[in-house]
Parts: C-alpha cells; structure tokens; sequence
C-alpha cells in the first residue's frame, strides 16, 4: 500500500493586508465576508439574519485560524473503499484531533460567536478535549456615556488551561478593556499555562490594537475589518499602523466609525 506524499504536509496562507501593528495582528482579506460585513452593518438588518450572517463570519475566522496556528499531524484513515481494496486508506496532514480548545463566551455580543465556534471544532477535535466557558461583562460608562472600565458580574470556567488554544470570539475590538481584563484574568486565575491565546473579530479599532498589544502581546488577533473611520485623509490613505498614534476609529462614546452600530443589543433583541 503506497501514500501519496503530496499531502504530508498542506502549504496554508492567510490572505491578509500589509500593516504595521506586528506579526500577531491578522487582518483578513476576504472579499465574500467584506460583503456580509456590509450586511451586517446595514441599519435594516435584525435578527433572525444577523444570528446568520454572523454564523458565517465566524466560521471563516475560526477555520482561517486554526489552520494559521493549530498543530498538525499525518493520520492514516480507512475510507469506505477499504472494503474493496487495500489502496482505499487516506494518509495525510490535518489538524491534530487531540488539540485542546477552550471557546470563552464574553456575553452577551459574544455568545452566539462562541457557540458557533465551540459546535463547529467538534467537527475536527476530540470532543473531550473541548470546553466552552463563560464570562459575563459590560462596559462600566460614566455619565457622559464614555468607557471608564470593565462591569464584571460573574463568570463559569469549566477548568484550567494547559496547553489549550484559549479563543475568545467577540465581535466588535473598539477599546480592548474587555478583552484585555478576560485575558489577564486567565493568565493570572485560571490554572495552566495555555498554548496559545486567539482573539476572533468582526471589527477592530487602532484603539484596540494599541491596547491588546501593549497589554498582551502573545495574542494573536484575528479581524475581517479594520475600522479607523475618523482619522484623517492622510492617514487613510497610508499604510495601517504607519500613522498609528494618529489613527482614529472611536468616537467620543468609544462606538466604532463606521463601526456596525450596537450589535450586541441587536443579536439579544435587547435595547437596553
């Protein structure tokens, strides 16, 4: 029985855009998910279609990700030919299927994320080595409606964390000040050392980038769009990062501009 060696070892590169935030910020370029990030964004769309356009973005981000930074191996796999011939055995390179992964729900915009990340690696991983957590959190603002800090109300960790992927799939990175706390609180609380820390977003700021960056620069960040709607002619039309102390892309209340509005509010169907 012979293996065809073409498939020992699968070239994989992310189709990202050049910019100068460093070799862990990932900046996808896609144009079909550009098209359902218009969608996502557009004033007429609510639930039940946001829950689906969502599910997609998510799924690309989770698979660009897991093939960008997952360990590998070759397996041999009998295929239902098997019966027939000895020839009908795959042999080749996937993703470790004993890789540990823990998906964080930071509620509430990131619970339909997580979901759909945590179902869509049990195609791939052993489900024992699968866990999804829970962190509840909200913006803490002062009366001008500006972010002053991280509301944390409670949290459901299932474990610790050695040598698992942590991802946290939250849609929108505008000020990093969840993300970093959820981060810290895993470092310095949660036990074991992870393998890896992944963030996934729909939209990240050059706030947010300078944030997670400066707080925790063994993230790797994954976005399908960058923001940065308030900057200047001149800095949109430079290299993203280049002007980075220039860049701007929150407003006064740290919403995104353009941003897609509160999407949080619209993926509970709670406007509160």
């Amino acid at each position: 029985m012979n293996k065809d060696s073409h498939y020992d070892s699968l070239p994989f590169h992310l189709s990202e855009i050049e910019h100068e935030y460093g070799k862990k910020v990932h900046i996808l370029a896609e144009p079909f998910c550009q098209s359902v990030m218009a969608r996502i964004g557009h004033p007429q769309t609510f639930l039940p279609e946001l829950n689906h356009l969502m599910e997609f973005c998510y799924k690309t981000l989770l698979e660009r990700a897991v093939s960008e930074l997952f360990d590998r191996e070759v397996i041999k796999s009998d295929t239902r030919m098997k019966e027939f011939t000895e020839a009908g055995v795959f042999w080749g390179q996937v993703v470790s299927p004993n890789s540990k992964a823990v998906c964080v729900d930071m509620a509430r915009a990131g619970t339909w994320p997580s979901h759909t990340c945590f179902e869509q690696l049990h195609l791939i991983l052993n489900p024992k080595n699968l866990r999804q957590d829970h962190f509840y959190l909200n913006r803490k603002t002062n009366d001008q409606g500006q972010v002053i800090g991280v509301d944390v109300s409670g949290s459901k960790i299932g474990g610790d964390v050695e040598g698992a992927y942590v991802l946290f799939p939250d849609p929108m990175g505008a000020t990093g000040g969840s993300l970093s706390h959820c981060v810290d609180h895993y470092k310095k609380e949660v036990k074991g050392a992870a393998k890896k820390y992944i963030a996934l977003h729909l939209i990240v700021t050059p706030e947010y980038l300078k944030r997670m960056t400066t707080d925790h620069p063994d993230v790797e960040i994954f976005a399908l769009r960058l923001d940065r709607g308030l900057s200047s002619k001149e800095v949109l039309e430079a290299k993203p990062g280049h002007f980075w102390d220039q860049e701007k892309g929150l407003n006064d209340h740290q919403y995104i501009v353009p941003g897609a509005g509160g999407v949080g509010e619209i993926l509970n169907n709670s406007f509160v």
